[in-house]
């Protein structure tokens, strides 16, 4: 049976993608009979040209988007470069809160920590600032999105540093850095020449990772963006969102617009990829051991570390907030503490965090079980996949949610599951199977089959094999994925939007529709709890092998 598993997770991917995107692009057309659209017509998209901000929206989301990456990459590099060696598993192992935190917490916790009443104002007020009142100043919702560009930047820094330390892992890195420092080159130099080079193609799919969520998260930009006009995916969504059915059609056609746009960036990062290849190799063929790249790297270490002391202070303030009784502006501090907040809302809180962890926990179970026939079969069958299969992977990372979603809740419709239990996990699992399945690749792989010879020559089948000698030497790594996956379900914000239509719901759902208005304790609370939970499985997938393996070092 395991023959199968790559076909049904290819199905898992394509089916649905392939269907949602004509489910998008007939709409994007004029054709859904259901709401009227009897014959194709390209009135969607002259409404789409004709609503007034359009032009803003579409101009915030490719700066929103391209700043955030080329800012998140720099900052990156700019860590590597300049930690690499024993530090930089000591700054990974600090990135787990923030790592395993739903981006919609992060943007709600920076929130919190940039808007005008926010706790930076508090700091520095009334002592230095004389303001006893909010300064009148848009540091969230800014027409520019610089609010929506660092709180993706907070998000992203900490995991393209973890995609480039799994990268260096691969590499021969201490022979190539001590190869250049002989060559008179610096550390910083040594590393900028001779690893990014090599670490770059392999880390080039997360980087369009992230550059294709950038231009298209929907939450961040609820959160964080200008509002009016907003950006352009928070736009189609408001119109699917529309108690005016005809809104549907210029929706579609700005979801397929969305789709285009991160083709047209990737292109265009794609391109300027290799410009940058270009005049790196006259860069490093140059020779030149001493230049402006060391300051630089340091200046961007500065900001790097600037970013992780904002990413901590935003889980922190979620935190305060949620147990503070009384926090008047420009009280640094509460003034009390209580927790009437978390009473109050106890009875609300149950089943969200009960549809959270339902949700998470089987959509991830069934993510790891997938993943592990994959790669069992990949091993038993001595075929490892080469570069497409890792694209067909990454396809759910890449295109944007808005633009396939609803052509997916349409088929859900006709299936009557819309709406349903089911029908949200089928969602999730759609995008926390690629995390998974990256985090299980590698320890996988690397797993000596001297293990599985020894026991098979002892007489143990491939299933025995299995079950007492692969799953125990890597149980750490499955309990890491299943953690992975969790944490990338609890932060899904738009699936369970479109597949659960509007009837169930989560606490990272509730948390974004309390951050337009909602009191901060109430907001701080249900956003601090959607963090809470994929801490907890981080913790548990970290402590669970060394209390079930204390007597065996090696099975830690």
């Amino acid at each position: 049976m395991l023959r199968f598993a790559p076909a049904l997770a290819l199905a898992l991917f394509l089916a649905p993608i392939a269907a949602g995107l004509l489910g998008t692009l007939l709409p994007a057309l004029g054709y859904l009979p259901a709401i009227g659209g009897e014959r194709l017509s390209l009135q969607p998209w002259r409404d789409l040209l004709a609503y007034p901000g359009f032009a803003a929206s579409l101009r915030l989301s490719l700066t929103i988007g391209l700043a955030a990456t080329a800012l998140s990459l720099a900052l990156a590099i700019a860590l590597c470069a300049t930690l690499s060696g024993t530090r930089l598993p000591r700054l990974q192992r600090l990135f787990t809160p923030v790592l395993a935190a739903p981006h919609a917490a992060l943007a709600i916790g920076f929130a919190f920590l940039v808007a005008p009443s926010g706790w930076l104002a508090r700091l520095v007020s009334p002592w230095l600032t004389g303001w006893t009142l909010p300064p009148p100043i848009a540091t969230v919702h800014d027409p520019w999105g610089v609010a929506a560009i660092l709180g993706l930047t907070l998000k992203e820094v900490p995991y393209l540093v973890l995609m480039i330390g799994a990268a260096m892992n691969q590499l021969p890195v201490q022979p190539s850095l001590s190869l250049a420092r002989s060559m008179g080159y610096g550390r910083i130099a040594a590393w900028l020449k001779a690893i990014l080079p090599q670490v770059y193609p392999q880390i080039r799919l997360p980087v369009y990772a992230v550059l294709a969520f950038s231009l298209s998260s929907v939450e961040i930009g609820l959160v964080l963006a200008p509002g009016s006009p907003p950006p352009l995916a928070v736009l189609a969504a408001r119109w699917f969102a529309d108690y005016d059915l005809q809104q549907y059609f210029p929706a579609a056609a700005a979801a397929i617009l969305q789709l285009l746009l991160v083709v047209l960036a990737i292109a265009l990062w794609h391109l300027a990829e290799r410009v940058a290849a270009f005049f790196g190799r006259i860069w490093i063929t140059y020779g030149r051991r001493r230049g402006v790249e060391t300051p630089m790297l340091l200046t961007g270490l500065a900001l790097a570390a600037i970013v992780v002391v904002l990413a901590l202070a935003s889980l922190l303030l979620l935190g305060l907030w949620s147990f503070a009784a009384d926090w008047r502006y420009p009280d640094a501090l509460p003034a009390d503490w209580t927790l009437a907040t978390w009473q109050g809302q106890a009875t609300s809180l149950q089943p969200l965090a009960s549809t959270t962890l339902l949700v998470g926990l089987v959509a991830a179970c069934l993510a790891v079980a997938l993943a592990l026939a994959c790669l069992e079969n990949e091993q038993r069958r001595r075929r490892r996949p080469g570069a497409g299969a890792l694209w067909v992977i990454y396809v759910p990372l890449l295109v944007p949610q808005i633009a396939f979603l609803f052509g997916s809740q349409v088929a859900l419709v006709r299936g009557g599951f819309d709406g349903t239990l089911g029908a949200v996990i089928w969602a999730h699992l759609l995008f926390v199977f690629p995390y998974v399945f990256l985090s299980l690749a590698d320890p996988w792989r690397s797993f000596d089959p001297r293990y599985a010879r020894t026991a098979a020559a002892l007489g143990a089948g491939p299933l025995a094999v299995f079950w007492r000698v692969k799953l125990p030497r890597l149980l750490k790594p499955v309990l890491v994925a299943l953690a992975v996956g969790f944490g990338a379900s609890a932060g899904q914000y738009l699936p369970t939007l479109f597949a659960g239509a509007g009837r169930i719901a989560t606490l990272t759902t509730e948390a974004v529709t309390l951050s337009s208005g909602g009191d901060r304790r109430v907001v701080g609370l249900y956003t601090l709890l959607a963090a809470f939970l994929p801490w907890l499985f981080y913790g548990a997938a970290i402590t669970l092998p060394a209390l079930l393996f204390r007597r065996r070092k090696g099975l830690q």
